[in-house]
This record gives C-alpha cells, structure tokens and sequence, in this order.
C-alpha cells in the first residue's frame, strides 16, 4: 500500500496523520483569518503531506459554502425587512 500511494504521489509525503495532529490542525483552521491563511497555504503548496493537503481543500470547500449560506440568510432577512417597510406604508 505503501509503495502504491509513493508512486503515485511522486516527491509527497504518504503518511497518514495522527489523531493529534487532526486536532491540532481543526484549531488551527478555527482561528479567525489565521486558520483562513493557513488552510490556503495548506491546500496549495507545492510538496507537503497529501493527507493534509487533501483536509485542507475539504476545510475550504466547508468554510465556502457556511460562508455562502450565511451570506443568503442575511441577505434574506435584511430583504424581508426592507419589504415590510415598504409595506407598512400601505
């Protein structure tokens, strides 16, 4: 297995990542803006453990799509807001 994931991951680390190291890295990433900057740079290094750079997309493909979902609930909200004040004149 190992040979495997080494040839096909050329010059890339193949070890898995340990329980600790999983912990360490979702505290990382929940830092405001730091944990942004580190998962950028996580993802889209060059070399690096495939593991880790396989959770970092995960982590930003998530933090894209809360972000999104946050984004259309406020923006929900603040148009129903704007459409009760429009119509309260009536």
């Amino acid at each position: 297995m190992e040979t495997f994931e080494t040839e096909k991951y050329p010059g890339m680390d193949t070890t898995p990542l340990s329980p600790g190291q999983y912990a360490l890295y979702i505290f990382l990433a929940g830092l405001p803006l730091v944990g942004v900057i580190l998962l950028l740079v996580w993802a889209f290094s060059a070399g690096g453990n495939i593991h880790q750079k396989n959770w970092a997309k995960g982590m930003l493909l998530i933090m894209v799509i809360i972000y999104g979902l946050i984004i259309l609930s406020f923006l929900g909200i603040f148009s129903l807001g704007l459409l009760g004040g429009i119509l309260s004149d009536y």
